[in-house]
Formats: C-alpha cells, sequence, structure tokens
C-alpha cells in the first residue's frame, strides 16, 4: 500500500529512513510520495528547477546503500553541485541545455547516504542575489505568503521543504543563502565552517572561499545527520575544518550545551536600526536563551559591515566573469549581455577594472575580520542575531534585473545586513525558526559559532527546537 501523504510529512528524513528500514514503506513509494506532493504544490510555489525521476528510479532499481537516509527522496540546488546526467543550468539562460557530465564529490557522498536525488530546486542566476527569481523559471514563491520571496539563493530548497516536498534538501551559501530562505521558510539551516563539506570535484571553493554547502531541514537532527554523511577532507581542498566530535553530530545531539556565553545585537553591523520584527526576534530568542541557563550579553561585534560589503563586491564581480569566460568555453560561444540578468552583466563589465591587488586587498579585509571575531569571540560562544533585517520582502525587490540599482543597493543591504560576515570570515553560522511575526510570515534567529564548532551550535539548535519545537507549524499552502 503506497504511504499516504499525511504519514510521509509526519516525519522528517531520519524518520522516513526508519519507516523504510522497519519495512512498513519503500524507496519507490516514498519517491511517489514526493513527486505527488511536488506536482501539487509547485503551480503555486514554482521552486523545481529540474526533475530527472528517471535516474532516481535507476537508482532505487540498482539498489540504494544501506547509508543513514537509505530510501528518502531528495533534491540538490541548480547551482554548483552536479548529478551526472542531469541538467545543471544556474538559473540562468547562458547555461541552457548544460548536462552535468560527472558527479560531484557531495553528490557521491548524498548518494552512499542512500538518498534518492530526483531533481534539483531554483536558484537566482548564479546564485548573485538574496530572492530566488530568474528568467528561466521566473518567481519561486514562499509558501507562508505567495506573495513574498522564499529567500535566496537557495530559495526553491526552501520552498520544497518547507511546502512539504521533501524534510531536507541541499543548499549552498555564499553570502547567507542557506540561512536566508531558512529564515524566510520558517525552517532549520546551517552553514558549516570553511572546508567542512568537499566542493570538488573541478574546484574545492567558490568565490574564493566565501561559498559552503550544506543543506536546509526542517529537523536538526536531519542536518546533524548530513553533515555526518557528507563532511571530511576531499581531493586537493585548500582548507580543513577541525574534526567533528566524537561519534559524530547526531551524537552530539543526545547531551544538552553547557552553559553559553552569547553576544546579543539587535542593530546592524555599524549600529543601524533594524526592522522592529526582526529586533523582537533576537530579542525573544534572548529570552529563551537566558531562560534555558545561557548568559547573555547585549555587546557590539568587532565587525565593519561596510568594509565588508565593499570586500566582497571584487570577489563577486570577478567570479561572475570568470564563470561566464568558463561557461563561454564550454560551448564554444562568447555570453552575450541579453542572455543574461542585469545585475550579472555588470558585474561582469565593471569585472575588467578589479586588480589583482584590488582583490588580494579584498580578501586581506576578510582575514582581518576573521581575526578580529576570533578574538572577540574567545570571551562569547556565539554571536546572536536575526537572521535577516527584514522580514520576507515582496517579489521584484532584490531581482537581479531590478528597474532601479540604487533601490535594489538598499533593499539589499537592509534585508541582509548580517550574514555574509560568516561568509568572510569562515565560521559556522545557523537560522532558527524561533519567531513569527504579526502577519505570521517567519523571522529566523541567527546564531554564529567559533569557527569549526558546528558540534556546539548543533546542540544549542537541538535544545532550542525541544524548548520550542515548530515541526508542527507548516505553512497555510
Amino acid at each position: 500500500m503506497a504511504i499516504s501523504y499525511r504519514d510521509y510529512a509526519a516525519h522528517d528524513a531520519l524518520g522516513l529512513a526508519a519507516l523504510v528500514q522497519r519495512g512498513e514503506t519503500t524507496a519507490a513509494e516514498l519517491l511517489d510520495a514526493a513527486l505527488a506532493r511536488l506536482d501539487a504544490v509547485n503551480p503555486q510555489i514554482n521552486a523545481q528547477a529540474h526533475r530527472f525521476e528517471a535516474l532516481a528510479r535507476a537508482q532505487i532499481a540498482a539498489g540504494l546503500p544501506e547509508g543513514p537516509f537509505h530510501g528518502v527522496p531528495f533534491m540538490t540546488k541548480d547551482l554548483a553541485v552536479m548529478v551526472q546526467g542531469a541538467p545543471l543550468e544556474a538559473g540562468s539562460r547562458a547555461w541552457g541545455g548544460h548536462v552535468a557530465t560527472v558527479d560531484s564529490v557531495l553528490t557521491e557522498r548524498l548518494r552512499a547516504a542512500g538518498l534518492a536525488i530526483f531533481g534539483s530546486t531554483t536558484s537566482p542566476e548564479l546564485g548573485l542575489t538574496s530572492t530566488t527569481e530568474n528568467k528561466v523559471q521566473g518567481v519561486t514563491r514562499n509558501p507562508w505568503n505567495l506573495d513574498r520571496s522564499a529567500g535566496g539563493s537557495s530559495g526553491g530548497a526552501g520552498a520544497v521543504v518547507a511546502a512539504g516536498v521533501i524534510p531536507a534538501a541541499q543548499a549552498s551559501d555564499g553570502g547567507g543563502s542557506i540561512r536566508t530562505p531558512a529564515s524566510c521558510c520558517g525552517l532549520f539551516g546551517m552553514k558549516p565552517s570553511r572546508g567542512r563539506i568537499p566542493m570538488g570535484p573541478l574546484r574545492t571553493e567558490g568565490w574564493n572561499g566565501m561559498t559552503a554547502f550544506h543543506a536546509i531541514s526542517r529537523s536538526v537532527r536531519d542536518s546533524a545527520a548530513l553533515m555526518d554523511a557528507t563532511c571530511g577532507l576531499e581531493p586537493g581542498a585548500r582548507y580543513d575544518a577541525s574534526p567533528p566530535p566524537a561519534g559524530g553530530y547526531l551524537k552530539h545531539l543526545q547531551s544538552a550545551p553547557r552553559t553559553l556565553r552569547m553576544a546579543l545585537w539587535t542593530k546592524t553591523w555599524d549600529g543601524a536600526p533594524i526592522d522592529p520584527a526582526c529586533a523582537d526576534a533576537a530579542q525573544d530568542a534572548a529570552h529563551l536563551c537566558a531562560a534555558l541557563g545561557h548568559h547573555v550579553e547585549e555587546v557590539r561585534p568587532p565587525i565593519d559591515g561596510v568594509a565588508l560589503a565593499a570586500a566582497f563586491l571584487p570577489i563577486l564581480m570577478t567570479n561572475t566573469k570568470a564563470a561566464l569566460d568558463e561557461r563561454a568555453a564550454l560551448r564554444g560561444s562568447a555570453v552575450a549581455d541579453e542572455e543574461l540578468e542585469v545585475l550579472t552583466g555588470l558585474y561582469r563589465a565593471r569585472a575588467a577594472s578589479v586588480t589583482g591587488v584590488d582583490l588580494v586587498n579584498a580578501m586581506v579585509v576578510q582575514q582581518q575580520a576573521a581575526v578580529r571575531l576570533a578574538h572577540f569571540m574567545a570571551d562569547y560562544d556565539c554571536i546572536l542575531t536575526a537572521t535577516q533585517g527584514t522580514p520576507p520582502l515582496a517579489h521584484g525587490r532584490l531581482s537581479l534585473s531590478p528597474p532601479d540599482l540604487r533601490q535594489y543597493g538598499a533593499d539589499i543591504a537592509a534585508f541582509g545586513p548580517y550574514t555574509a560576515a560568516a561568509n568572510a570570515t569562515g565560521q559556522p553560522s545557523m537560522s532558527v525558526p524561533l519567531h513569527w511575526d504579526a502577519d505570521g510570515l517567519p523571522i529566523g534567529v541567527m546564531f554564529t559559532g567559533r569557527y569549526g564548532e558546528e558540534a556546539l551550535l548543533f546542540r544549542l539548535a537541538a535544545q532550542l527546537e525541544e524548548a520550542r519545537p515548530w515541526k508542527d507549524r507548516r505553512p497555510p499552502l
């Protein structure tokens, strides 16, 4: 008998794997349930980039590995992560028709964990903005309010998990792209430390070390188990985060964290106010943490948001141009401006004026920020802020083809004042769904830890999940 959607949606990924292990359902039935749900909701949320059901069916027929997620359906993001034989178009018309010829190292590890990968989720072009809108699939909508953004650039991943298609989805984060959609969609999102999750085999870093791969999930334990299954060095890796705890991250959730010292900050890094709903979310989380026995102190971290934003731009521009040059070489023809979003073309054009010294200086700014923050965090276990500076925005505000570039700059700065700092420094950072505003929109709360200390953040997240459960909070969709 096919599994009912009620039963399917009641479980996280580990829970679904347990059903398969007990013989109560099969991998094929779980895939049927995921596809049926995707067919039901995607016309509203528009979060599917590509479907490659035949590849998943072949995986299942060949016999899935007996990993911790044996039989669980899964989707990757249509950006950077390759599934051999599947389309990979990066949300861009310039990548139209591109098919991956090899698996990413991450894909190999996801498959070894027993996951059946059947499709990909939407991304803005090259992951270059904090919403998920492009000229290929169109606008991805937030299941909590279809008129609002699902966040970006992993907005498709956030939308399919929030809408109950799958309990967890692969995501990536170069400036907040795991944590932002997790916040917008009422989910848990962990950006790992630099070097924790493999990014090969073609290259082992993105955006000069700013990008990290992991997942968006409904439960903390799924995120921890996914990190157990996928973390570790790969050939040619330039970075190596400190080893996981003995027994792994999932086992580490079994005990509550020790008493933590937290630095609370409810303005931007440079002292400007944020939206009151987001400031309230951070304050509310601080009260919850204090009630759980943690020490919370309101103190301004030594982060220069203006300097980090300025350093981000040459990295973004030069990496955009390099990606477009690589695409042109692969297909044998130049990428025309008409194929690109407005900002993508602008970044490419401006990259021509970035010198090698400019790029080195930008990375020096990031390294100096990492040193200052590391000294600050010798006294604090984590920094507590809202994930975003405003609630989820209306569609179009953060599009890569905005009608007003100056307004776009103001909007993206107000929406995302916090997240990119952890990408610049390489630290782990997570968004936890602890707050909803008066309009019923999720407002995530962000905790940023010391480099290599995902285990501490996971234990804190599990404690918060138990104290204020969110698994039964579902969007009206």
